[in-house]
């Protein structure tokens, strides 16, 4: 039956708004590409709707820098490990516990032990009450900019993008504006849903109760499951909808509109979003990406250059974060519409350190196609743990790949996972080693421990069957936590273990001058070492930020031999 649109929420007859939304804390290196790309789709359908970054706002990026400067002063240095990473976990924890202690004996228990199990360092009640007036003050700000914007938009639908970090902000505005205008409907979607709050996990069927406030959860790729719901095509008696309820829901990903960031200040954020393709063709142990975006799709080389120069057209930003998984499979063929054109747009992503990138000839070719920074998911320097994690490369290709991006002046970024199942002193030894080895064509080298989840993980029944698992808090914080975090038993190396191995890479990379930029003075750092470390290297990123600049040397860049490489390395340019 034909259900009359002019009904529903969200639509447009009368003007009424769809508010989509990005809440604190999630670092803004890009516009939120996820509701930037379903305002787009929706737009495209006669919706009007207007999305919000609320990191982007000064009050509170105070209290960001507020509570972890607090937290330096009760933590050593040598127990930080990646610092602004797992002192994430512990804002979130502690954040989502203040929001829902009712015994405050208890609270202040808790809090001791989300930060033992963190940090491994002793918090006294004292600091505790310190940090907790930081967090009174957050949410004192969250309320009034909450309201503010309900007030000012009057959405008749509130969607928020959720994601671990957000996602004690986010329950929070949802009861918020439930509370002051129970006729709008309040939807929830988000990378959250493929990891704590998996739909497969107890900690999914606890949330749905603790959150009555939230009327409807979408779950994985949204741009159909959002649109038919307003629609009325999915059951409104339905709460929980996912890609099962509309079996041919995949977005047709060649037809789709760019993302729109009109509500953006985008000279606030280092780079613009963009994206090829959606999900992943590896299955890596530890990852959920495939669990969320289902079958691998991706755009032809033709599409996504015309797409990213139409975001130039409308933005004027030349550089791009690619949103995907890996560009491997489209890295060539966009390399090579780029060389054919006049147009000289830089764009940087992840790749695997597969044969391609191996060879020099490629990421020349790539660099004056326009590659601008290689984030190269590697993990681990033991062969041992690469295999267990499925990951289908080899420690000769990771050096290979990062001494042929290096030498055509790619930067690039590493990624590490310590304390996968089964690594021992011995393999990480071999990481450290390996970092040591490539120290000079590493632009950045970023660690995190190693993180389980019950469910939504490739390997999660695997695990299931091989160790026990057991939740890090007592049962008796579930309702202060509301999402319990699980750690495997019997299973080495164990959680303290991981973490000092985190704060050890740390320290190791700190030694050998590796960066690992954050803030945006210390990105600029980093590019002037990259310069002096490569004849080759791309213009730093605050050199795009003069509105006026057209920056197109990537069109002229030229293969270094390697005697020059050589030259560079034990010469002038050594860092």
């Amino acid at each position: 039956m034909e259900i009359n649109k002019s009904s529903l929420p969200g639509s447009t007859e009368g003007r009424q708004t769809i508010l989509l939304a990005l809440l604190p804390f999630w670092t803004p290196s890009i516009p939120p590409l996820g509701i930037s790309c379903l305002k787009s789709h929706l737009t495209s359908h006669g919706y009007h709707v207007v999305t919000d970054d609320a990191n982007m706002i000064p009050s509170f990026r105070e209290i960001y820098d507020d509570y972890f400067n607090e937290v330096e002063l009760y933590v050593s240095k040598y127990r930080r490990g990646n610092f602004f990473n797992i002192g994430m976990e512990v804002m979130r924890n502690h954040l989502m516990a203040h929001f829902n202690y009712e015994d405050e004996a208890k609270y202040i228990e808790l809090v001791k032990n989300i930060f033992y199990n963190t940090f491994y360092s002793e918090v006294n009640e004292g600091q505790i009450r310190s940090l907790n007036k930081i967090l009174d003050e957050f949410y004192r700000r969250l309320d009034t900019y909450v309201c503010n914007l309900l007030e000012k938009e009057k959405p008749s639908v509130l969607g928020l993008s959720v994601f671990s970090g957000t996602l004690p902000a986010s329950m929070y505005a949802f009861r918020l504006a439930k509370a002051k205008y129970p006729d709008i409907t309040t939807v929830m979607g988000g990378g959250t849903f493929s990891m704590e709050l998996h739909q497969g996990s107890p900690n999914f069927s606890y949330f749905l109760g603790k959150a009555p406030y939230i009327d409807k959860f979408i779950i994985g790729e949204g741009e159909n499951l959002f649109l038919r719901y307003l629609q009325g095509k999915l059951p409104e008696s339905q709460r929980v909808y996912t890609l099962k309820d509309i079996p041919d829901g995949n977005l047709d990903i060649h037809n789709v509109d760019v993302p729109s960031f009109t509500d953006f200040n985008l000279q606030a954020y280092p780079q613009l979003g963009a994206w090829s393709s959606r999900s992943c063709p590896f299955q890596c142990s530890f990852c959920s990406e495939t669990v969320h975006w289902g079958a691998y799709r991706k755009k032809t080389p033709v599409q996504i250059v015309k797409e990213l120069k139409s975001l130039y057209s409308q933005y004027g930003s030349q550089v791009f974060m690619m949103g995907d998984s890996l560009l491997n499979i489209v890295v060539d063929g966009v390399a090579n519409e780029f060389l054919s054109d006049d147009a000289a747009l830089y764009w940087d992503g992840y790749l695997r350190a597969d044969p391609p990138v191996c060879d020099i000839d490629n990421t020349i070719r790539w660099r004056r196609g326009g590659l601008y920074r290689a984030r190269l998911g590697v993990e681990s320097g033991s062969q041992k743990i690469l295999d267990i994690m499925h990951k289908k490369i080899t420690v000769d290709q990771i050096k290979a790949s990062v001494k042929a991006l290096a030498s055509a002046g790619v930067k690039t970024t590493t990624y590490w996972i310590v304390g996968h199942p089964g690594e021992t002193e011995a393999d990480f030894q071999q990481t450290l080693d390996l970092i040591e080895e490539l120290k000079d064509d590493l632009w950045e080298a970023e660690c995190n421990p190693f993180s389980y989840y019950l469910t939504g993980q490739v390997d999660s029944d695997l695990w299931m069957s091989e160790y026990q698992r057991v939740p890090l808090y007592p049962e008796t914080a579930r309702d202060m936590l509301i999402t319990q975090t699980w750690i495997l038993q019997d299973c080495e190396p164990v959680r303290q273990t991981i973490y000092e191995r985190v704060s050890r890479f740390v320290e190791h990379c700190e030694r050998l001058g590796i960066p690992n930029p954050y803030f945006e003075h210390e990105i600029y750092k980093a590019d002037i070492r990259w310069k002096k470390l490569h004849k080759n290297a791309v213009p730093a990123l605050v050199e795009f930020k003069d509105g006026n600049a057209y920056i197109d040397e990537c069109k002229k860049v030229k293969k270094i031999i390697e005697v020059q490489k050589a030259e560079l390395d034990s010469g002038e340019f050594s860092f």
